[in-house]
């Protein structure tokens, strides 16, 4: 089957835009636009998207984009939702990963090529949903997906982080023990490689842990290198930085 994907967005030439930036990543997609919160629903009732892009705001509806995705939700197909909106994200992005927002986007404030960067790794995640494993332990405490499609788990909880964050604990896990360097960092991220973006994000990954564990101290700062991921069965003297 081919790939589908709903845009719901009552702004009619921000909607064309959406279309045309995901047309341009893949030609060929069959994208259906809807404008209001009925329609919207129930086309998710009705179809099985790949993906949906949609926004906060529809018409006078405030917080439509809340219902359709609690909609989404309910319906348990697993559909990842790309929220684009000019809601301030400072506000809104942690309500939207408390609903299992994908990533959220906030108008005026990124480009074109962010856009398409999250939506083709949010498709390529739920293009190979079906053949994916399972989410492999991470030792006896974090557990993370190997195609980062779903939330990571801490202790059995789910630690709420956007994608961008996720990659960065990904790539910190996998290398547990060892220093991640700015620059290996600054491979993992669409936009903004520059120390202070980093060290905004790994902000974002202790505070969502804590949130679940106020003791979480497994990420350690290395003075200008970059990062570790240390767990407790750990030698760190095993790297020539820890050694003083």
């Amino acid at each position: 089957m081919g790939i589908k994907v709903a845009v719901i967005e009552d702004d009619i030439p921000t909607s064309k835009q959406l279309r045309a930036w995901i047309l341009a990543a893949r030609p060929g997609i069959a994208v259906d636009a809807w404008f209001n919160r009925d329609d919207a629903e129930v086309a998710i009732a009705r179809e099985n998207y790949d993906v949906v892009v949609l926004d906060i705001e529809l018409g006078r509806e405030r917080h439509a984009g809340v219902a359709i995705i609690n909609a989404i939700n309910k319906a348990a197909r697993g559909t990842p939702v790309l929220v684009v909106s000019a809601m301030p994200a400072a506000i809104y992005r942690s309500i939207m990963k408390a609903l299992d927002a994908w990533d959220y986007l906030q108008k005026t404030t990124f480009e074109e090529a962010d856009f398409i960067d999250t939506f083709l790794e949010i498709l390529r995640a739920s293009r190979d949903r079906e053949g994916a494993k399972p989410a492999q332990p991470a030792g006896d405490e974090l557990s993370l997906d190997p195609l980062r499609q779903n939330t990571p788990l801490w202790r059995g909880k789910r630690v709420n982080l956007p994608l961008t964050a996720q990659r960065i604990l990904a790539a910190l896990y996998q290398r547990r023990g060892q220093v991640v360097s700015y620059d290996e960092l600054f491979q993992v991220v669409k936009s903004g490689r520059n120390r202070d973006n980093i060290r905004k994000h790994i902000s974002t990954i202790r505070e969502a842990f804590r949130e679940l564990d106020e003791d979480f101290d497994r990420i350690e700062n290395v003075p200008m290198r970059g990062f570790r991921w240390s767990d407790p069965a750990a030698d760190p003297a095993s790297d020539p930085a820890a050694v003083k």
